[in-house]
């Protein structure tokens, strides 16, 4: 590694200049999508942090090997073993600094239009700084007096925002879907096997979306109960299927002629995903059998089914999250993408060697000259020199929502009980089922919506 590259990294970790990497092998990268790849990074790495205050081997690792570990609780007033430290607890103080520094950030970039504004240098450099600092405000959220009231106020909070998160990425999976039926749909003009691939895919989804209801139709139903259960199966079926014909119909096609059914086959599968979400945050259900209570509604009686539901149901959701995530990351300078992140096209700038921000000036026209011989760095785009090409404040306001998507996610929504320290979180609340079920109704409604606003609106040109 050369003495410059070396400048350079430390300039991005300590100061204002574009983050890339000492390789010039990688592809080159845009400035404005390093930056918002490093805020994910950070986001992933919060997520990581969560997971492990979630697994029973890291609190008991944590009592084995610490000496003090019992004294430490007690004088923290964390519970005799720290449980307010690990477990879902831990996760709703993680979730909370990663929430603060990103609504601060949100604060900051306020009205940022240009990438020469000071703050602006503060949002695409200074990273070791910023983590040092997020990892200060995840702490720091440990020693938050008052935990009950805490993890009561901050429950609510959380619902409401995952709820915002849950729409933003709606509108990203309704644009991916769209996007993707396009671009495959324009190869088959060279190639034919477009075709088969995507007749292939959306048997795919379709089965998925089958299987999926099919299985909540058997696990969470019941010949003796479940009436809303068996209610919003075939309701929330019924509406996949009649989108589907929607799409396909000659109406939809003459003024959307990249309709198709695999945008709704991926409608679909999110759909089911959301149900089954939904199904798996419902209070559980009881009836006299044979004369015992007998738990139904739920894939097996309480214990461990309904903890491995709860895991499947937070893999999927961090799996769709951070898809979703990374998409607008990487695709997020289309104009179809500004719908969801406040983006616009930018013009194609000639790429440069990553620079640092104390060895280069710009010169009379405001191009960058290289400092000496600067070689074997990642070469990196410099897109922003017109002006932003994204909304810094919108984009960490999506992450600030996302921190409590996460919150919720990985604690399954679960609702918090003061009477009982030793479980902190009692499964299945009805708010969190209904926030749910809207959420995929809203998620039919807007896919609809994009199929029907060309007849509705014929004078008014829409993308994909």
């Amino acid at each position: 590694m050369s003495i410059s590259c070396c400048v350079a990294q430390l300039a991005c970790c300590c100061g204002s200049a574009s983050c890339s990497l000492c390789c010039s092998c990688c592809p080159m990268i845009k400035t404005s999508t390093g930056t918002r790849v490093m805020y994910a990074l950070y986001h992933i790495l919060g997520t990581i942090v969560c997971c492990l205050m979630l697994s029973p081997t890291v609190a008991e690792g944590l009592k084995e090997h610490i000496p003090f570990y019992s004294d430490f609780c007690k004088t923290i007033q964390a519970g005799v073993d720290c449980e307010r430290l690990v477990g879902y607890a831990a996760v709703y103080k993680v979730c909370f600094g990663m929430a603060c520094f990103f609504f601060i950030f949100f604060l900051l970039m306020l009205n940022v239009k240009t990438s020469k504004n000071c703050r602006a240098y503060i949002h695409n450099g200074f990273w070791f700084v910023k983590f040092v600092v997020l990892t200060a405000m995840c702490a720091g959220a440990f020693f938050i007096p008052d935990q009950d009231t805490f993890h009561r106020a901050w429950l609510y909070i959380g619902a409401g925002g995952a709820f915002l998160f849950i729409i933003i990425q709606l509108i990203l999976l309704v644009e991916f879907a769209h996007k993707w039926n396009k671009n495959w749909w324009a190869g088959t003009g060279q190639n034919k096997c477009w075709f088969a691939a995507l007749a292939l895919v959306t048997l795919s989804l379709y089965s998925v979306a089958v299987f999926a209801l099919i299985l909540m139709g058997i696990f969470y139903t019941d010949p003796d109960g479940c009436m809303l259960n068996k209610i919003v199966l075939g309701v929330n079926g019924g509406l996949c299927l009649i989108v589907s014909i929607l799409a396909i119909t000659p109406c939809v096609q003459k003024r959307k002629p990249n309709s198709g059914l695999l945008q709704s086959g991926v409608i679909s599968c999110y759909v089911m995903y959301l149900t089954y979400s939904a199904l798996a945050s419902k209070p559980a259900e009881y009836i006299m059998r044979d004369g015992v209570n007998t738990t139904i509604c739920v894939p097996q009686i309480l214990g461990k089914g309904i903890q491995t539901d709860d895991k499947l149901v937070s893999v999927l959701g961090a799996i769709i999250m951070y898809g979703c995530v990374l998409y607008a990351c990487l695709s997020s300078t289309t104009r179809s993408s500004s719908a969801a992140l406040g983006v616009s096209r930018t013009p194609i700038v000639k790429p440069t060697e990553a620079r640092c921000c104390f060895c280069f000036t710009p010169d009379e026209e405001g191009n960058y000259e290289v400092d000496g011989d600067e070689k074997g760095t990642q070469k990196v785009i410099h897109n922003e020199k017109q002006g932003v090409v994204y909304s810094y404040a919108f984009f960490h306001f999506v992450f600030f929502l996302g921190s409590l998507y996460v919150m919720m996610t990985l604690t399954n929504w679960f609702n918090y009980d003061t009477a009982a320290l030793e479980k902190l979180f009692v499964r299945g609340n009805w708010s969190t089922f209904w926030i749910k079920m809207a959420s995929c109704w809203i998620c039919i409604v807007l896919f609809a919506w994009t199929l029907i606003a060309p007849m509705c609106c014929p004078q008014r040109e829409f993308t994909a």
